[in-house]
């Protein structure tokens, strides 16, 4: 297998395949999915992820809105730039500049994990100005103590180790991607595994995903969601083991405007598996703060 995956030889049976694009921005070549029709609603997958997670909440949401779906950089198709950060507010800005590629203002946007976490940067910096946010799961603050001491040095040596990843996608059969998401809380299908299997296999996809750990750097969210002008909806898995469902109730703490949504029973991946109780919540109304000025 090649080192980046390759749309012509690696995208068979991909889901919604016949809605992907790719457009040119911020020095990379992205792969986006644009579903449905209306105004503009911006979906961000989360480490190690990709467009494949949003697979049966796009066509769910698709009669309300235009979906927009971009794998990030460095994960699945959007090939992570030679120089380019990985970084939170370099990734807030790549998304930003692929905005104003599609010519799109989102109204709404929803995150899973360290998705979200992109969205608040993005509308902290006022880089967009939707009228709410959503949070699956929200990866907001960094590890503490002894683990955060560990995780962040540990995670540039592996995002930096070649071997690593050589080892790492060659252990990533089916047994061993099964129990990987089985410890994030989360009970997927058959195709879900799959689909992880088909990126953890891939050297620039791992790559990828070591990388955005390695600068990954939350010590600014506090504020950031402090500052936010958007009401957010924080929703917390019960059985989530990536990011503790008290996790929502912290963050909703710092902002003007949360709201709470608890989906008990479900992990870390719960959009993935109960899709239309995520698209339902994503699709609900609420009441939006005057919105500044679209940049």
């Amino acid at each position: 297998m090649a080192y980046y995956l390759d749309w012509e030889t690696d995208s068979a049976g991909w889901p919604n395949r016949e809605w992907s694009r790719f457009v040119d921005a911020a020095d990379l070549r992205w792969h986006v999915q644009v579903m449905g029709e209306g105004p503009p609603l911006l979906l961000l997958h989360g480490t190690g992820a990709s467009t494949h997670s949003w697979r049966d909440v796009m066509p769910r949401l698709a009669g309300h809105y235009t979906v927009i779906a971009p794998d990030l950089p460095g994960h699945a198709f959007t090939i992570r730039p030679p120089s380019g950060s990985l970084s939170l507010p370099g990734m807030a800005s790549a998304v930003a500049a692929l905005l104003r590629k599609l010519d799109v203002k989102p109204v709404r946007a929803a995150g899973h994990s360290a998705g979200a976490a992109v969205l608040v940067r993005m509308a902290a910096d006022r880089l967009f100005a939707p009228a709410d946010l959503v949070s699956f799961n929200g990866a907001f603050f960094p590890f503490g103590g002894m683990l955060g001491q560990f995780f962040s040095p540990l995670a540039r040596t592996l995002a930096n180790a070649t071997l690593v990843q050589k080892l790492f996608a060659r252990m990533a059969d089916r047994a061993a991607v099964e129990r990987l998401l089985r410890d994030t809380g989360s009970t997927i299908d058959a195709e879900g595994i799959g689909l992880y299997q088909r990126l953890f296999s891939n050297e620039g996809h791992v790559a990828g995903a070591l990388g955005m750990m390695a600068a990954w750097d939350l010590h600014r969210m506090p504020q950031d969601l402090g500052g936010l002008p958007q009401p957010l909806t924080f929703v917390a898995a019960g059985n989530d083991r990536t990011v503790p469902p008290a996790t929502a109730a912290e963050a909703a703490r710092l902002t003007h405007q949360p709201h709470l949504v608890s989906l008990p029973g479900l992990g870390h991946l719960a959009h993935e598996e109960d899709p239309a109780a995520a698209a339902a919540i994503i699709l609900a109304p609420r009441n939006a703060a005057p919105l500044p000025k679209q940049p």
